[in-house]
């Protein structure tokens, strides 16, 4: 491990870096992106996909490529440069030990599982929500950026065969695990450690900063909610894993899902969002809240928390 270099920078400093460099490096990325992307399938998919018009199937591979090099591969890129060259501490603002319990990967599992109607509950609340009339230009703007974020996930969600469907685990569910939890639960939420001195307000600040960066308004609870439990699992195990592990269940799920609904395989409709009810939810937030005890005193039975 290369020696820290913690005491020359600050966190607000840190932050500042960090923030510029992941910018400029997706910058720089979409730029190759587009190029890639125009040499391959020419200019005509990439103006389909500014319009959202997915009826080619040149212009659903040309966005998974986009998807790929601008925004997946930059995001794995830019910690793993941060954590090197700029902190000079891969170990604690990546952490990728294995040195950890591995019965904290069941109740990872099982933790997900639960979580599902309480994430659902968010959802439902999230998708109420309506700004003052002064500021119906800004929510116009929100559900606009919504609705969007929508198609371009269904674009990238329609599988033809078991192929597709295993393409976007590998894709969808675990690069991009990878990539968000190395920049958020790594390096953002070491960073936020640092600046505030509080284990919760690390972990749930950075649960805000994830939410916020998907940029999408209305779905904002339940994406904060889910960052802080992948924020929880890192910070009581002193391992990156358990919170990728997480982050490719949920992933994972709305693959499968998604694939055995769309081939009539189940009814369960992946968007639909009252498939729970108010006991349910409750039942929901005391499971999670107990296993997340249970996890802590697992992970502790090995090694103490991150305070």
């Amino acid at each position: 491990m290369v020696k820290s270099a913690d005491n020359q920078q600050s966190p607000a400093l840190q932050f500042l870096i960090f923030t510029l460099m992941s910018i400029g490096i997706v910058l720089l990325f979409n730029f190759i992106a587009l190029g890639i992307v125009a040499a391959i399938y020419g200019m005509a998919p990439v103006m389909q996909i500014s319009r959202m018009d997915f009826s080619d199937p040149d212009s659903t591979r040309a966005l998974y490529l986009l998807q790929i090099i601008s925004t997946t591969v930059p995001l794995f890129i830019a910690p793993l440069i941060f954590a090197r060259f700029s902190a000079k501490d891969t170990t604690t603002y990546l952490k990728p030990t294995v040195q950890f319990p591995w019965l904290l990967m069941i109740i990872v599992f099982v933790v997900m599982l639960i979580s599902a109607p309480l994430v659902e509950a968010l959802s439902n609340i999230n998708q109420q929500m309506v700004l003052p009339k002064f500021l119906k230009g800004i929510e116009d703007w929100m559900r606009s950026s919504e609705q969007q974020a929508q198609k371009l996930t269904k674009a990238i969600l329609r599988m033809d065969s078991i192929g597709d469907m295993l393409k976007n685990l590998f894709l969808v569910g675990l690069l991009t695990a990878i990539a968000e939890e190395f920049m958020f639960r790594g390096v953002l939420q070491t960073i936020m450690l640092r600046w505030t001195g509080n284990t919760h307000a690390a972990i749930w600040i950075t649960a805000a900063l994830f939410s916020a960066f998907h940029m999408e308004f209305f779905g904002f609870l339940p994406r904060m909610l889910l960052g802080g439990l992948f924020g929880y699992f890192v910070a009581y195990s002193g391992s990156i894993w358990p919170a990728v592990w997480a982050h490719f269940i949920n992933n994972g799920t709305a693959v499968i899902v998604t694939y055995l609904f769309q081939h009539k395989k189940i009814k369960l409709n992946p968007d639909d969002s009252h498939t729970f009810n108010a006991p349910g939810y409750l039942f929901s937030l005391i499971i999670v809240i107990l296993l997340l005890l249970v996890y802590k005193n697992v992970a502790q039975g090995k090694k103490p928390a991150l305070n």
